[in-house]
């Protein structure tokens, strides 16, 4: 099964918070095995633009450390899985953790 999942980046490092990323890495897996792997620069951010962004692109799961709400109900309107509270590791280890029943979550790290 092929699932795509999106990490908020700054230096290839999971970003605190969703909106502040500098890149999206986008994380191709199939059969829980990473196929591919891209950083590409996200839009001007603007409430609401990055979900729908990503949305377009195919992702099904996004790892974060925080997101706002308007964030999440986007995704969540477009079915996309959001996993918060995740602290900053390199996003392939992430996704690693993932499928390991290792990715250890917690509270939404945004305030807004």
């Amino acid at each position: 099964m092929k699932k795509i999942f999106a990490v908020p980046t700054i230096g290839e490092k999971l970003c605190a918070h969703f909106g502040h990323c500098e890149k999206f890495a986008l994380i191709e897996t199939k059969d829980h095995k990473v196929i591919h792997v891209e950083y590409i620069t996200p839009p001007v951010h603007q409430p609401g633009t990055y979900p729908r962004f990503l949305a377009a692109k195919g992702v099904s799961a996004i790892i974060a450390g925080g997101m706002g709400v308007k964030a999440q109900d986007i995704f969540a309107q477009h079915r996309i899985e959001v996993f918060m509270g995740v602290g900053s590791e390199d996003p392939e280890t992430l996704v690693a953790q993932y499928f390991n029943d290792q990715l250890e979550t917690g509270e939404n790290l945004c305030d807004h």
